[in-house]
């Protein structure tokens, strides 16, 4: 049980580090403001050149930057209400089919006797158009013992590893078949994919675990090229700091606190505006797949997508952005982002899909017992676990 008081009188014992937090933050951005008036001078060729052979400065500059060098893209409609907002978005998605998936999981519980993990898939399709229902399912899959361990490590056991990857790749690979599907489609989808192409979560990894998220989403920027389906990696709370190390590198200097580009753009940007488009150049530990990195075939940009919020971060594949479907794929997202109040509702529909609860959790594993009964297979749960089961029914 919390006890509201004790929580109190923690947090108000460290009162001074939360403001001295946010005074540093201030400190930080202006400075960081002051880079970005010199960069607004800058070519798209001098950024480039003044890059110069540094591998990886956290983004590189694309033709985007020379038509708009203080970064945001002017957005021109204009509306006095939400209704006319949601006119707007309802034309810009007429007939235009917009896929989105996201994943959840249950991983193997030390209170249980038997080691189990399982991966639900979930998707929502929208084809926006009036003969033709949407789509909402799920993919269920369960991991057994044999596809949890970690077998000829120092310490055998079951770690979560499995079955995050698992999840990750099932979602790809959804989307993957979605793209196969649409290949000769006259009017593609749009599909959003939870999170970000960049995936430097994975650098801390084993080299074989890496290789696992590497080749997912490697295999969905291809197929998203060779298909010519657009794919964008949404991530509503973005805390990468690509944009400011690239100020950082075109200075010369290393920050003392470097801010994140949510941060950075916030108040640079109207309800509807984004940045230019920057290709990605992130410095991370992450093991080149195939002899070198993906990066460079993603671009990233920030929109904004709620008037008190910093604006999300998306990411694409190049070739939209050479293919001139780089706007047309905005709209559809800020469309989306005007029916979902603030978020696609596509993904927003794809995660409700896809949950699964506490109280999903205890089904599954009453579900269990019952077939391992049924197969004769001795289970128990631990003393402790029973107990909380009966305590919090």
């Amino acid at each position: 049980m919390l006890h509201r008081e004790k929580v109190i009188a923690a947090l108000a014992a460290k009162a001074d580090r939360f403001v001295g937090y946010e005074a540093e933050l201030s400190e930080a951005l202006d400075v960081y403001e002051e880079a970005l008036a010199e960069l607004a001078q800058l070519s798209c060729a001098d950024v480039a050149a003044r890059l110069g052979d540094l591998p990886w400065p956290g983004a590189r500059p694309t033709v985007e930057h020379d038509r708009h060098p203080r970064l945001a893209v002017p957005f021109a409609p204009c509306w006095t209400n939400h209704q006319q907002a949601r006119a707007w978005a309802m034309e810009v998605l007429k007939g235009r089919p917009t896929v989105a998936v996201d994943g959840s999981q249950i991983t193997p519980s030390r209170d249980l006797s038997i080691p189990l993990g399982a991966v639900q898939v979930g998707w929502f399709a929208n084809p926006h158009h009036e003969d033709r229902r949407y789509v909402k399912d799920v993919s269920f899959e369960v991991l057994p013992p044999d596809e949890l361990a970690d077998v000829g490590r120092e310490v055998f056991g079951f770690p979560d590893w499995q079955v995050n990857a698992r999840r990750f790749v099932g979602e790809c690979q959804k989307l993957v078949e979605v793209m196969e599907a649409a290949r000769d489609a006259p009017l593609k989808p749009i599909c959003f994919f939870d999170g970000s192409l960049i995936v430097s979560f994975v650098e801390h990894m084993l080299p074989e675990r890496q290789e696992t998220y590497l080749e997912a989403v490697t295999g969905m920027l291809a197929a998203s090229e060779s298909c010519r389906v657009p794919l964008v990696g949404y991530v509503d709370t973005s805390y990468a700091g690509d944009l400011a190390a690239m100020l950082d590198a075109l200075l010369g200097r290393t920050a003392r606190q470097r801010i994140s580009d949510g941060a950075l753009l916030r108040s640079r940007l109207q309800w509807g505006q984004r940045t230019t488009a920057w290709v990605a150049a992130r410095d991370d530990q992450v093991r080149p797949l195939a002899g070198g990195k993906y990066y460079e075939r993603v671009v990233f940009l920030y929109l904004k997508t709620a008037a008190d919020r910093p604006p999300a971060r998306l990411d694409l594949p190049r070739w939209l952005l050479e293919a001139g479907e780089l706007e047309q794929v905005m709209d559809v997202v800020r469309a989306e982002c005007i029916v979902g109040n603030g978020y696609p509702y596509a993904a927003e529909a794809a995660d409700a899909v896809a949950v699964i609860t506490v109280q999903d959790r205890e089904r599954f594993y009453r579900v269990f017992q019952e077939f391992a009964a049924q197969q004769g297979i001795p289970l128990w749960f631990s003393r402790k676990a029973a107990s909380k089961r009966r305590r919090r029914v």
